[in-house]
């Protein structure tokens, strides 16, 4: 059934629901490093050479490339293993594959570079983010809520919470190497997100938000307006591999040094810049649960604005311990407070519209990272890693709380004296978060999230 006096109270308490569900990545919204070497390393590449994916990193160090050129082909296989409890009955679910938008996830790994005298040039497409959570429709989190008491006194939907969270890089990069010790470098990338969601909010939420003041639009209106209303459903997702239910483009870019210190020790800084997004948008249905009149579907337009990436800085050393073991260590700060400290969301249709401001409130995080590369043989390298985080930067409930350290093995393989082989693999010990908050859960919920993410790639020099 089709309603046309859907309630403000109920269309923006469900919109709320792109910013709050969907899960990330090992350090918020980034992988844990770019291409097999450096994932192989604790993500480590600010200060050593990583391949053609060092564009995503610190684009100065393209120049220690040995080579005329390199091609890179590769891909991410990134698994996970996400569960959210209800603390109030002990009843769990865990996300599983039960469509196929949903993961495992491949994301590519592409990337070339070319030198022209002291120039290095570079181009590439890399997944800067890709997982999400599958909890179908039929546990706990697909239960409507009655007058505030949670999900334990609600009744069944049907409906489903998933979703999928696509974020692409496509760097332009280029170096120059200024003198034997100094290269500098950077990067224009475009940059595109795609977002899939299907969130089930209970009605004690949608009060909470609308009692902030957060909402405004057209779409005014009593919730009571509903007889007996249990909550309200947003769905905006296509169940393909690589569609999504709102989408944009934007920019971004990095700058970059290489100073060696000494002939066996080098340095490293570079800058990524909070990025400039255009609005998500997409065809999205609003659905009203009451228990009398049933599930009553809205369709109309989302948005989501200024769904940027935060500005990055990266710091890091290397050095050659022997002609066989290289050491590297990096630092990052991600400025995770500038970027999302709301998000904003719409909703359109021929009813009228619903604006949302959705307090995120989002913490900087510090990420240390070390690597290790031994030469065993002529055609073998073997590589191990560590990294660690802080606090994961986000408070929303029902996303399952990041990783924060992570341990990393790998290694290369030279086919011939063109063609190399290189895999990774990377573990995110299991964290957890408990989320109480009015605003994002109906009851209280602890997220739980492991990862074992992958790289394969094969490198071609010439």
């Amino acid at each position: 059934m089709k309603i046309t006096n859907l309630p403000n109270k109920v269309i923006s308490g469900a919109i709320l629901g792109i910013a709050s569900s969907h899960a990330v990545a090992t350090d918020g919204v980034f992988l844990e490093g770019f291409g097999a070497v450096s994932r192989s390393m604790g993500g480590t590449a600010v200060a050593h050479y990583v391949g053609p994916a060092s564009m995503m990193v610190n684009p100065a160090t393209m120049d220690l490339s040995d080579s005329a050129g390199e091609l890179l082909l590769g891909f991410d296989l990134i698994t996970t293993d996400i569960g959210a409890t209800n603390l109030e009955t002990g009843e769990h679910v865990s996300s599983s594959d039960h469509s196929n938008n949903r993961g495992p996830y491949v994301a590519p790994q592409f990337a070339y570079i070319h030198k022209v005298s002291n120039w290095t040039f570079g181009a590439g497409v890399f997944a800067q983010a890709g997982v999400g959570v599958e909890y179908g429709n039929d546990s706990f989190l697909s239960r409507g809520d009655v007058g505030g008491k949670g999900f334990a006194a609600g009744a069944d939907t049907g409906l489903e919470n998933a979703s999928r969270l696509t974020i692409l890089d496509i760097p332009f990069a280029a170096s120059f190497k200024v003198n034997d010790r100094l290269v500098i470098g950077g990067s224009l990338d475009a940059k595109w997100n795609g977002l899939n969601l299907d969130y089930l909010l209970g009605t004690n939420q949608l009060g909470s938000l609308a009692g902030d003041g957060r909402v405004s639009g057209s779409l005014l209106g009593l919730i009571g307006t509903l007889p007996d209303p249990r909550g309200v459903h947003l769905s905006v997702s296509q169940n393909k591999e690589l569609a999504s239910g709102v989408d944009g483009w934007g920019y971004s870019g990095r700058l970059g040094l290489l100073y060696k210190m000494t002939p066996t020790t080098k340095l490293g800084i570079s800058y990524m810049f909070k990025s400039h997004m255009n609005d998500l948008k997409g065809k999205g249905t609003v659905t009203a649960v009451d228990s009398l009149i049933g599930n009553a579907p809205i369709d109309g337009e989302v948005r989501v604005l200024d769904f940027n990436t935060p500005a990055k800085l990266d710091v890091g050393i290397s050095h050659q311990v022997t002609d066989k073991l290289l050491v590297a260590f990096d630092v990052s700060r991600v400025f995770w407070k500038d970027a999302w400290k709301d998000i904003k969301v719409g909703f359109s249709s021929d009813v009228g519209d619903v604006d949302l401001r959705l307090p995120q409130n989002a913490k900087n995080q510090t990420i240390a990272a070390i690597g290790a590369a031994y030469a065993a043989t002529q055609n073998l390298t073997v590589r191990a890693g560590y990294r660690q985080a802080t606090e994961a930067p986000f408070t929303m409930a029902l996303l399952p709380g990041t990783p924060q350290k992570h341990a990393s093995l790998g290694f290369s393989y030279q086919i011939s004296k063109s063609s190399r082989f290189d895999a990774a693999y990377s573990h995110g010990f299991e964290e957890s978060m408990t989320n109480r908050s009015a605003y994002n859960t109906s009851s209280p919920v602890r997220s739980s999230m492991a990862q074992d993410n992958f790289v394969l790639a094969y490198n071609y020099s010439f």
